[in-house]
């Protein structure tokens, strides 16, 4: 594997354990790659919306033990809720050892004051449609494993893969609008409560940006998704980078297996070993 990258600081989100899309297996060869001091983990990191299906692979399983490994040797871990993982708001605030449960954060990058927070409090869908939000999600879960299915014809053919979702939401006008409107959003906010950045997560677009606000400008930053970027946000101490997995090391086609088990009991096994 070779030696371990150190970090001071990684954020990542929209990680989505518990679904058809997530790179679980990239995940997990990427946080062994690193040796991290502190991990923002910026929500939806597992989907509790689709535990119903009961499907959470093992490998799925090995990055939260993972991450729970490094809590105990001493890498502090911040768990943001998103709205994919909002029954675990009502336990914000909640420390367990190096793991601490948050809805939002506020934290010095540099003498930055940085604002760290999910994002969906911008998705009107999500907070005045629930019912709307879900039948997105079921879409987007059926478009990822669809475009599984396309991608092993195109390994077939000695093609490169391809990703239905995001050439949908690069060309679909409102899609690109929304994306718009909530980088915007994020920074007019950030910037009007006093903060020099804001990182967010959500919409699955990695981006690093400075944006100009009424307020004047503020340095926006998303670490993208483990469904469909495999991107991370890498801080050395010094600067921000973007952080994407290589493509050429993707695995979906690997046979899994699957943990039918419940939140309940999942959270069950996790704390008994």
């Amino acid at each position: 594997m070779g030696e371990k990258r150190s970090i001071q600081a990684v954020v990542l989100s929209d990680i989505h354990l518990g679904t058809f899309g997530c790179h679980a297996k990239e995940l997990l060869k990427y946080l062994k790659s690193i040796r991290p001091e502190r991990i923002i983990l910026n929500g939806d990191i597992i989907d509790i919306w689709n535990f119903k299906k009961r499907y959470f692979p093992k490998s799925h399983l090995k990055v939260l033990k993972y991450l729970i490994t490094l809590a105990q040797k001493g890498t502090e871990i911040i768990y943001i809720t998103g709205n994919h993982d909002e029954l675990l708001r009502r336990f914000a605030d909640s420390d367990m050892g190096n793991i601490h449960l948050r809805n939002q954060i506020v934290l010095d990058f540099g003498g930055t004051k940085t604002w760290i927070f999910h994002g969906d409090i911008f998705d009107a869908s999500i907070q005045n449609a629930r019912w709307l939000a879900n039948l997105g999600g079921w879409s987007y879960d059926l478009l990822i494993w669809l475009n599984h299915y396309i991608n092993r014809l195109l390994a077939v053919l000695g093609r490169e893969k391809y990703s239905l979702s995001k050439v949908i939401k690069d060309s679909v006008k409102k899609a690109v609008k929304y994306i718009g409107d909530f980088e915007f959003a994020a920074a007019e906010m950030a910037k009007s409560k006093g903060y020099d950045q804001v990182i967010c997560g959500h919409i699955h677009q990695p981006q690093m940006r400075t944006i100009e606000t009424s307020h004047g400008p503020i340095s926006y930053l998303n670490s993208g998704d483990w469904i469909e970027n495999l991107t991370a946000l890498e801080w050395d101490g010094t600067q921000w980078t973007l952080y994407t997995y290589p493509l050429a090391d993707t695995s979906e086609e690997e046979s899994d297996e699957k943990v039918d088990a419940s939140p309940s009991q999942l959270l069950a096994q996790l704390l008994s070993e």
